[in-house]
């Protein structure tokens, strides 16, 4: 009971969060984010009231299935951006400021926190700071998805902006697994190679063959129903499959065998985009379906933000530098190969900015640096990336909006729009009453 009190506690706060935010103009976002900080375990959950709010950490974790599934359909819906005809006209530009930011972004955060080492050697190691450089590169998928469908954001730069996000996930992928093997090449003074270069090529390999083999699996079986209600309902079964065979892990000799969940449901979606006919109003009609798991998602999200890395001033330091310089070098690598691949001046200009967000990816990296490293070392890039994270998620959906309205991608609504609402109310209370008075 507590459980399902839990999740209804946290979708309501998190509605109601959305009408105090709309006063101020701020992205939904934001005020799920915020809703989630203030039913966890640091503020309401502290009072310990079973079932409203969380109050501890283990109690958002027992709803991390709500995050796993949210994160396979938001991958699932950015895979609908991979459209053939579409990446005719921007895949060459999405391809390489996917690849010049990411890096870029990796190259600032290195030098700077380099230059933190050599003034606190003793609380920021060389390897922490490869590992951190690396976790830079990963951009949250789901802040700027959402952000984008809120507003409803239409344009070149929303269109460059999605495929560019789900390919920092391959390019953070590479970046993360060269600099971690080098990391503890340092710590151990022994190379793998296998960990360098091997293990996130197939990584990558077996994600991308699982999502296209799931993809034209969904395709093949959409052709057996003629209603789209059992349509819809197929294609919710293929991405939860997806979803759950993307956790599988085991070993080859010494060779890791892994998938990423988010590289192989965008590539589920990106194959049924492009070989189904019917793939535009199964994409649509699954994301009205996905609103409310969204809206939790982004609710134990903020819950889950520990608010106790404030405690530690070291930490506050390093995070803050790694913020800033990774927006240097997000905002610079984007700004100077949108310029080379002759891109409009406001994707040139905006683009960097709605690539500041920073949330999953990024945790599930330094999970794995908090579990594989020891002496305290994976402990502390944990904390430093909380720490982002807790300020991305925040700022972020914010920037990205400011950004996109700055380019023209987001319009206001007239006072058509405003009140049409309104007016389709009143007609409804008059037909009320022309019916009472007959």
């Amino acid at each position: 009971m507590n459980l399902l009190l839990s999740v209804s506690v946290a979708l309501l706060a998190g509605l109601l969060m959305t009408r105090i935010f709309k006063i101020f103009k701020l992205p939904s976002v934001t005020a799920y984010l915020i809703a989630g900080v203030l039913i966890g375990p640091y503020c309401i959950g502290a009072l310990g009231l079973n079932g409203i709010g969380f109050s501890s950490m283990h109690s958002v974790e027992n709803l991390s299935v709500i995050s796993d599934i949210a994160l396979g359909f938001i991958a699932f819906s950015i895979g609908n951006e991979f459209r053939l005809d579409e990446l005719k006209k921007t895949g060459k530009q999405a391809t390489v400021i996917g690849i010049i930011q990411a890096l870029l972004a990796t190259i600032f955060v290195d030098l700077s926190l380099f230059g933190i080492h050599l003034l606190m050697p003793n609380k920021l190691t060389v390897p922490q700071v490869l590992i951190l450089g690396a976790i830079a590169t990963a951009t949250a998928p789901a802040a700027t998805l959402m952000v984008v469908r809120q507003y409803k954001a239409k344009g070149p730069l929303t269109k460059l902006l999605l495929p560019i996000v789900a390919l920092d996930d391959a390019v953070g992928l590479i970046i993360f697994a060269v600099s971690f093997g080098i990391a503890k090449t340092i710590i151990s003074g022994s190379i793998d190679l296998i960990s360098i270069i091997l293990t996130p090529l197939i990584e990558i390999t077996a994600s991308l063959i699982l999502g296209s083999v799931m993809g034209w699996i969904l395709t093949q079986l959409e052709k057996l129903f003629n209603s789209n209600t059992n349509r819809l309902n197929m294609t919710i079964g293929i991405v939860l499959i997806t979803a759950a065979m993307s956790s599988l892990k085991f070993n080859i000799g010494s060779v890791h065998i892994g998938f990423s969940s988010l590289l192989s449901c965008m590539m589920l979606g990106t194959i049924f985009c492009n070989i189904c006919p019917l793939s535009h109003d199964l994409m649509g009609a699954a994301d009205k379906w996905t609103s409310p798991l969204f809206a939790l998602f982004f609710v134990i999200s903020g819950a889950e933000l520990e608010l106790s890395v404030f405690s530690d001033w070291g930490i506050i330091i390093i995070g803050t530098v790694y913020i800033i310089a990774r927006c240097l070098g997000k905002y610079t690598g984007s700004m100077l190969s949108a310029k080379a691949t002759k891109c409009a001046p406001q994707i040139c200009k905006y683009l960097g900015i709605t690539l500041f967000p920073q949330a999953g990816v990024a945790l599930g990296m330094c999970a794995i640096a908090a579990n594989e490293l020891t002496g305290g070392e994976g402990a502390l890039i944990r904390n430093i990336t909380l720490f982002a994270v807790l300020i991305y998620e925040l700022v972020g959906p914010l920037l990205t909006r400011q950004a996109l309205t700055a380019a023209g991608e987001i319009t206001e609504k007239t006072d058509e729009v405003k009140n049409r609402r309104q007016t389709k109310l009143a007609a409804a209370l008059d037909m009320k009453k022309e019916k009472n008075q007959n």
